[in-house]
């Protein structure tokens, strides 16, 4: 089955750079991760190798290349043939590009590791190896929006009293968590220009005909792969 991805063409334009925020093909159901891993290993043969995480819901941070499957939420690559991936299926995406220097590094930022800070740690991490957090292009992907994403006390609690912008009133009595919005913010105070943030904005709870939701599908539910990287010449 073909890879369909979307997306932003801001980082389209970037020479090659490779990237893309998966969508589930038409009738593929709830295919399991290793499917849509083959798939996007398979279409981005010849540009590299895709690396993947153990995801923790936390903020622990790797450099490529790695083998095997270490426990991180965020990655970066400072060399061509290494492409980042994130498994999500409502939580968020987050890709970062340093054009100028050509590293990479990618966030898997859910409420969990949106609480603590991963896409921050990925700018760390990139600023860490000569990035300027000013030089970073962001990509942020499909994920759960506010319109669905209702959540708990603990959930309000995690992000403090910091974080109440991020939470509006839900239907049934329970907040509901913008998670975007947060990551945003978190973006810009690590020093992002506001005009090097773009979006695939797709709530994927709602979109069941481009997307995986866990909210929606439960255990059943597929995975995505958001990919990025510099490809071999």
């Amino acid at each position: 089955m073909a890879l369909r991805t979307v997306t932003v063409p801001a980082l389209s334009a970037i020479p090659d750079l490779a990237h893309g925020f998966e969508q589930r093909a038409p009738g593929d159901g709830n295919e399991t991760p290793e499917a849509s891993r083959a798939r996007v290993a398979r279409a981005l043969d010849g540009g590299g190798r895709l690396l993947l995480l153990k995801q923790v819901h936390g903020a622990a941070v790797v450099a490529a290349p790695w083998d095997r499957t270490p426990e991180a939420d965020v990655s970066v690559a400072t060399a061509p043939g290494w492409l980042l991936g994130i498994q999500t299926a409502d939580c968020l995406p987050v890709l970062l590009v340093d054009p100028r220097r050509r590293h990479v590094g990618a966030a898997h930022a859910g409420w969990r590791g949106t609480a603590a800070g991963a896409a921050v740690r990925a700018v760390e991490a990139l600023t860490a190896r000569g990035s300027e957090p000013e030089d970073l292009v962001a990509a942020l992907g499909p994920s759960i929006g506010p319109c669905c994403y209702e959540v708990g006390d603990e959930v309000r609690t995690a992000f403090g009293p910091s974080g109440a912008a991020f939470f509006r009133p839900g239907p049934n009595g329970r907040s509901h968590l913008d998670v975007r919005a947060a990551n945003v913010r978190q973006l810009l105070d690590a020093g992002l220009r506001p005009e090097a943030l773009h979006h695939v904005a797709d709530c994927t709870r709602c979109r069941a005909d481009r997307y995986h939701s866990y909210r929606r599908d439960g255990r059943a539910a597929g995975r995505m792969i958001s990919f990025v990287g510099f490809v071999r010449a």
